[in-house]
């Protein structure tokens, strides 16, 4: 890459990303602050917005919605269930399937942890008017598709 046209930075099509990749980042790193306070980590807090969208979803489907592997979803679902935050009970006709409900503590925290990401979207997208947010949103799933396997 001697010729300096072939860097990538001088691509908007580079530079533009690398700012929704930022944007992204920052967005990340102010979730965790803000859910601090709630004790819950953004991973959690997807888990119970997960639950409380579609109540009774199996391990299995939660991960897929996740785009995590079991092994994750493993991991995070004990330390729901210690704080009673989610339950698991077994599907009624297939014992092997686990179902996930939300408890009312933990549609409370949800609740609660809702109206501190909320606000931090709120701030995040307040220079940009609702036709740009829906602008905005509707290119991120054109890229998005553009990705997939």
């Amino acid at each position: 890459m001697n010729n300096k046209q072939d860097l990538p930075w001088d691509n908007p099509r580079f530079r533009n990303w690398v700012a929704v990749a930022k944007a992204c980042h920052s967005m990340e790193r102010a979730l965790a602050t803000a859910l601090q306070p709630h004790d819950l980590k953004p991973a959690q807090l997807d888990v119970l917005m997960n639950l409380y969208r579609h109540p009774g979803m199996s391990q299995h489907d939660l991960a897929r919605k996740l785009l995590v592997g079991r092994s994750n979803i493993t991991m995070l679902l004990p330390q729901l269930e210690k704080r009673s935050l989610v339950s698991r009970e077994a599907d009624a006709k297939d014992r092997r399937i686990m179902r996930l409900t939300l408890t009312a503590d933990g549609e409370a925290l949800l609740m609660r942890a809702l109206k501190a990401y909320g606000a931090l979207i709120e701030k995040a997208m307040s220079a940009s008017t609702p036709e740009q947010c829906d602008l905005i949103g509707a290119h991120m799933l054109r890229v998005a598709d553009a990705l997939k396997d």
